[in-house]
């Protein structure tokens, strides 16, 4: 991981270091220990909207809990979900393979776990709990958009390069939050036809959704770290600095158009 990039994403308000307030926080999730990580700016005051995080499929690691304080700065309440339980998280693919097969092997206990992050989060003392919404990366977008298939009663959903297969297809008028797809058009893991059978659905359930595709984009773009997991693993994915900074001001945007 790029630690310099890491360290960017903290100070990208330009605000001082100590203003963020971050928590590893241990909760239960469906019978489960689960660790994650909340974090929120001291320099907003009052009650805020939130935001979770979901890991791609290495688990919870630094590149969520950056992209945490990162929210945090944008003046969010956020909180870096575990999905895994006990925090863990992988540094080979057949690890990761592993843990996302085990964790999704239950769809409910699935549901579970995010439920029990959602119910911390809303209930911390700086949340809005009327303003919330969730983002994931790969595997976390893959979470997020299966619980707005399920009608979570969220704000809305983002997804970064995530898996656009259905535990169950939505039904017409399940969805209510409102959806964002980002994803890459060169990403042969998620291929054109997945993001065209994802548009259908969508369509069908008539979901309030946008898709994005960033030209030149393949899996894994707004992760740094994503070039040298790919030389060291031989995996298709690379970091892709234009999409990256694109996809978060699109969020951006996301975000204050569900919460205003």
């Amino acid at each position: 991981m790029n630690k310099a990039w890491l360290l960017g994403l903290s100070l990208a308000a330009g605000q001082a270091l100590a203003a963020l307030h971050g928590k590893d926080v241990t909760y239960n999730g469906g019978g489960v220990s689960m660790k994650g990580y909340i974090v929120y700016d001291d320099q907003f005051k009052g009650k805020r909207p939130a935001v979770l995080v979901v890991h791609e499929w290495w688990g919870l690691n630094d590149y969520a809990r950056a992209r945490a304080d990162q929210l945090a700065k944008a003046g969010y309440v956020a909180m870096a979900v575990d999905m895994y339980g006990d925090g863990k998280s992988a540094n080979h693919p057949d690890n990761a393979m592993a843990f996302m097969q085990e964790a999704t092997k239950d769809t409910e206990q699935t549901s579970a776990r995010f439920r029990a992050a959602e119910k911390l989060l809303k209930a911390n003392k700086h949340t809005n709990g009327k303003k919330l919404a969730a983002i994931g990366y790969c595997f976390g977008g893959a979470v997020v958009l299966n619980m707005a298939r399920q009608g979570e009663p969220l704000k809305g959903v983002a997804s970064f390069h995530g898996a656009l297969g259905a535990w169950k297809p939505a039904e017409p008028g399940k969805v209510t939050p409102k959806v964002l797809v980002m994803t890459g058009a060169d990403d042969n893991m998620v291929p054109a036809e997945a993001v065209a059978k994802f548009d259908e659905e969508m369509k069908a359930a008539k979901a309030d959704y946008r898709i994005i595709s960033y030209p030149g984009a393949k899996h894994s773009f707004t992760n740094p770290g994503a070039d040298d997991i790919a030389k060291k693993f031989g995996m298709p994915i690379a970091y892709n600095a234009e999409a990256d900074k694109a996809s978060w001001s699109e969020l951006q945007t996301f975000l204050q158009d569900i919460f205003k």
